[in-house]
């Protein structure tokens, strides 16, 4: 039974839907978290505690911080295509807009559709422009962040690692 709750804002696009995260993602998430593409966001993980601890670190962002990240489903099959949101942690220098892409939903622009809607939500509900924090070895993610209109605005060190910190346009959408 749950104690808390929080309304988390269902965003559409052509071909997602941008949904609270659901315990049934756990088999999406773990896969995820053990695989190579992890490793630009703290590095794989193939135990199970490490999609839990996901899980529960989206839904908790939205608790404490009224904003967060979604699970992004794919409208054609239901399946879960990534993560994407806003998140704030108590490290980081400001809200970052991120994005998890897994296997298999690569190369099809659902990235820059999922990441446009939230930039669009987030500029919606009156905050500034977000920023991508994003590492230096991570190309994908530097040509997306790019590809929707963001630009490098300066170098830092994150949790003892190189990080570009890249600001998106202050315009909801690219």
């Amino acid at each position: 039974m749950p104690v808390l709750s929080v309304d988390i804002p269902v965003l559409e696009t052509e071909r997602l839907v941008l949904r609270e995260p659901r315990a049934d993602d756990m088999p999406a998430f773990a896969a995820f978290a053990a695989s190579d593409r992890a490793r630009f966001v703290g590095g794989a993980d193939p135990s199970p505690h490490a999609a839990w601890d996901g899980l529960r670190g989206m839904l908790g962002h939205w608790l404490l911080r009224g904003f967060g990240w979604w699970t992004a489903e794919d409208r054609a099959t239901g399946a879960t295509a990534g993560r994407f949101g806003i998140g704030h942690h108590i490290d980081w220098p400001e809200p970052e807009l991120g994005w998890h892409v897994f296997d298999g939903f690569e190369g099809r622009g659902l990235a820059h559709e999922a990441a446009l809607a939230v930039r669009r939500w987030w500029r919606g509900q009156g905050h500034p422009a977000p920023i991508s924090l994003i590492d230096p070895g991570n190309t994908r993610s530097i040509r997306l962040a790019e590809r929707l209109g963001a630009r490098p605005e300066r170098e830092m060190v994150l949790r003892g690692q190189p990080c570009l910190v890249y600001r998106h346009p202050a315009e909801a959408a690219a």
